[in-house]
């Protein structure tokens, strides 16, 4: 290995844990300004009202994940002299898809109203629309600042949005008991977000560079969607599996588990395979992608093996301490849920790596799977009981993820050549 050879490498790797703090240290801020404005709203809002505001934000969530149409990937992706028209291409691609899921939502609005009577919540609904009108000007650069490893650039933007967004909410709630409160702020920031986006990345459509193939972008963005969709399905389905099978009870126990505890290492664990794609992407050679993928696995593990223990062994410390002694039945559950931080990591590596050799329909494949298989698994123990429910979760996860992980990562580095499953 040569000295310049050996310079990228050092710089790829801090590169990565640069980008990795960033993503890390913007999560960590944006939980506690969470934490503070949860309080306020607690204090503010009666119990009535902030039922009609969750109701409202989990629709547009849940509708929001349609929107991750997978083609701002092929801009990671695209070879240098196809960027520019890739980019020409995703800018249209993404006007239409989001005009597209606003009609969505303003249909799941009118539901809301015709069918269900809920006037307030389908109002508010429909005003969140106009989310999606400011997205599309700025996602080509968004991309654009992945594909440049520019990755605290989009963390750093990406945590004054939404530390914005929880101010506001708390200031607006202050003055105003009202849930309208804890919905404009999400369209107030929209506009922040497009403005830090397009500073920090000048580009333009120019028809001069000319347009990108369009079908086979889509093709590759429904695959990334459909696993996207997946991972969502299968972190709400099983909050409708234990209220249905354990009550809204048992459900309180498993939401607060799975939010203080799980829920932060998964969120960390899809900011890794955020950070890691542009590196997979385009290796120079084989040696230099094994290279990158073996430093990302151990670095993985080490950090990820860190947060799991720690969750594991201090639960019975920081939970009664920070949460108030009535949340210590979900103790066990917390330490249970930690057990899936490895197989959570490995997937995500194991996506990146599938999506970054064009493969994005098989990771959308191995994703059905894993739902299945999670599901299904908490289905069985929610029979028993919640913590077995919480270990078939675990279970159906752990298992699945680990085995296919196993598979590709063995066969890439015993391989000549890039493995073709």
């Amino acid at each position: 290995m040569n000295a310049a050879t050996s310079h990228s490498h050092q710089h790829s790797k801090r590169s990565i844990v640069q980008g990795l703090m960033a993503y890390g240290s913007a999560e960590l801020v944006n939980r506690i300004v969470r934490i503070l404005v949860v309080v306020v709203i607690a204090r503010q809002l009666v119990p009535e009202l902030v039922g009609v505001a969750a109701l409202t934000l989990s629709l547009f969530e849940l509708i929001r994940v349609i929107a991750n149409i997978g083609v701002g990937q092929k801009i990671i992706a695209a070879p240098a002299e196809m960027l520019e028209a890739v980019c020409n291409t995703a800018k249209a691609i993404f006007w239409f898809w989001c005009s597209l899921v606003a009609v969505i939502q303003l249909a799941v609005a009118a539901v809301l109203f015709t069918v269900f009577h809920q006037s307030l919540a389908a109002q508010m609904l429909a005003i969140l629309c106009g989310v999606y009108f400011f997205m599309p000007g700025g996602l080509v650069q968004c991309f654009r600042l992945m594909r440049a490893r520019k990755m605290a650039t989009v963390a750093r933007i990406g945590a004054v949005q939404t530390i914005a967004d929880h101010l506001i909410t708390g200031a607006l709630i202050l003055a105003w008991a009202n849930p309208w409160a804890i919905i404009l702020p999400k369209l107030i920031t929209a506009p922040l977000w497009l403005i830090m986006m397009r500073r920090a990345e000048h580009w333009t459509a120019n028809p001069a560079h000319g347009y990108a193939d369009r079908s086979e972008m889509i093709n590759f963005g429904a695959a990334v969607l459909a696993t996207d969709i997946l991972l969502a399905l299968r972190n709400n389905l099983d909050k409708l599996i234990i209220s249905a099978l354990l009550g809204v009870s048992a459900l309180g126990s498993y939401y607060f588990a799975f939010n203080a505890g799980i829920g932060i290492i998964g969120t960390l664990a899809t900011a890794f395979g955020t950070v890691i794609y542009p590196y997979l992407c385009n290796p120079h050679s084989l040696a230099d992608s094994r290279g990158t993928l073996r430093f990302i696995l151990g670095a993985g593990l080490v950090i990820f093996s860190g947060l799991s223990l720690v969750q594991y062994t201090l639960a019975p410390i920081y939970v009664p301490l920070i949460f108030g002694e009535k949340w210590i039945q979900a103790i066990p559950l917390i330490q249970i849920l930690s057990l899936a931080g490895i197989p959570l990591l490995l997937g995500a590596i194991a996506s990146a790596y599938l999506r970054a050799s064009g493969r994005a329909a098989l990771d959308a494949w191995l994703g059905l799977i894993v739902c299945v298989a999670a599901l299904s698994a908490m289905f069985v123990g929610a029979h028993i009981g919640l913590e077995q429910a919480a270990a078939g979760w675990v279970i159906g996860t752990a298992s699945i993820i680990s085995t296919y992980s196993f598979f590709i990562m063995t066969k890439f580095f015993q391989s000549k050549q890039e493995i073709s499953l």
